[in-house]
């Protein structure tokens, strides 16, 4: 009796101990990844694989590699450089996915290895991160498949109404595109620069130069508002100020655009720089004047360049045709998307009234008027985190542009 007795306590443990080791081990689970959340992942990479073709892109990147070791392939220094860049951006979308496929692979055998207690749950919610970090990323650059998308930008920020406040929000929008940019890697030139009356900035045009530049920054193009107690006033008032960002395609000799010559006239001037690693101080400046005319309406407009970007002037020249270009393709690319009817409906038109974006900085809120998204976190946009306003933009945009 004694002996059944004391059996069924062994039991009445264990039974207790395997309940509370189960309990413990789902408390530890709700903390790691789930095989839901694992299944996402892979079945995102497939998609990805399926959406970028990669099986033809391997099969079409060894055939261009071919073309580059024709003989007297050098020989036409512009079309190869052309050709060597069609290489390279094949190759970016393969080396891409692969490394999608091996992080989603990695977590996927930390996983197994974890049921096997043979790694830890931080060891697979790192695996896991990384994984899903490179799919949205690589999500997000297939979004950008339009004409345009993958070229360099060009990025204009004019101060609205409103002389020193005004002026120093504009610099402060040039500010946090710089640091967006150094964040991505990207080069950034100053191509024209003028100084505030006494403070900040009345207008600056950068060239972002980096992979789809153009693609994520084209949603930036609008009315930006500041509202905030401005330094600038005595009485300490809450003050808000407008300026606006203006993207464009930087189109290179590769594109075909028409200039008519005849209606290109030049001014030079004497002027400096903005300073700084990035810009050197000039001493001749040029300002190109283009009598446009619309092909379809026949309207009039000039359009008006400056560029200060060196020292000499000759170069400033072909650096204000090379804008000239950009601003002429543009408009013609517009174009182009509108007889296509791929225009987003909603988008607002650049003018005063109409931002797109609201920086409050009393509220600590920046908010987005167009997709709703907004953050609490002033301080990082400004210093150049706006990935997931740009996201934002391209899930709510991409298919409508």
């Amino acid at each position: 009796m004694q002996h059944i007795r004391h059996k069924l306590e062994l039991a009445g443990m264990y039974i207790f101990n395997f309940f509370v080791t189960l309990h413990s081990k789902r408390i530890k689970e709700r903390f790691m990844i789930t095989a839901d959340q694992l299944k996402d992942i892979k079945d995102r990479t497939e998609a990805l694989h399926r959406y970028l073709q990669i099986e033809n892109k391997l099969i079409e990147v060894q055939e261009e590699e071919l073309r580059t070791q024709a003989p007297g392939f050098w020989d036409d220094q512009k079309a190869a450089e052309a050709q060597m860049k069609k290489v390279k951006d094949l190759q970016k979308w393969i080396d891409g996915y692969k490394e999608v496929k091996a992080a989603t692979d990695d977590t996927e055998v930390a996983y197994d290895f974890y049921k096997e207690e043979m790694s830890t749950e931080e060891e697979v919610d790192e695996y896991y991160a990384t994984a899903l970090k490179l799919i949205e990323d690589l999500e997000l650059k297939n979004m950008l498949r339009g004409e345009a998308d993958g070229m360099d930008a060009v990025l204009k920020i004019n101060s609205g109404a409103g002389g020193t406040e005004a002026q120093d929000w504009a610099s402060m929008l040039m500010r946090m595109y710089q640091r967006w940019a150094e964040a991505h890697k990207y080069k950034v030139n100053i191509s024209n620069f003028i100084d505030g009356d006494e403070a900040g900035i009345k207008t600056v045009t950068m060239e972002i130069m980096g992979d789809q530049a153009y693609g994520f920054l084209k949603g930036e193009s609008g009315v930006h508002r500041l509202v905030r107690v401005s330094p600038y006033n005595a009485q300490g008032k809450r003050m808000t100020s407008f300026a606006s960002v203006f993207v464009t395609p930087l189109v290179d000799d590769s594109i075909e655009v028409v200039i008519d010559k005849s209606k290109i006239s030049w001014d030079t001037f004497r002027s400096s720089g903005a300073g700084g690693q990035n810009v050197n101080k000039v001493e001749t400046g040029v300002r190109l004047r283009y009598q446009y005319v619309d092909p379809d309406t026949g309207e009039e407009e000039e359009i008006l360049i400056e560029n200060t970007e060196t020292r000499k002037q000759q170069e400033n020249r072909e650096n204000a045709m090379r804008l000239l270009r950009s601003q002429l393709y543009d408009r013609a690319l517009k174009k182009k998307m509108a007889e296509q009817q791929k225009i987003e409906a909603g988008k607002k038109k650049i003018e005063w009234g109409s931002q797109i974006r609201s920086y409050v900085f009393d509220d600590r809120r920046v908010k987005d008027h167009r997709t709703n998204y907004q953050t609490s976190d002033v301080g990082g946009v400004m210093d150049g985190k706006l990935d997931d306003f740009i996201k934002a933009y391209l899930m709510e945009f991409s298919e409508t542009e």
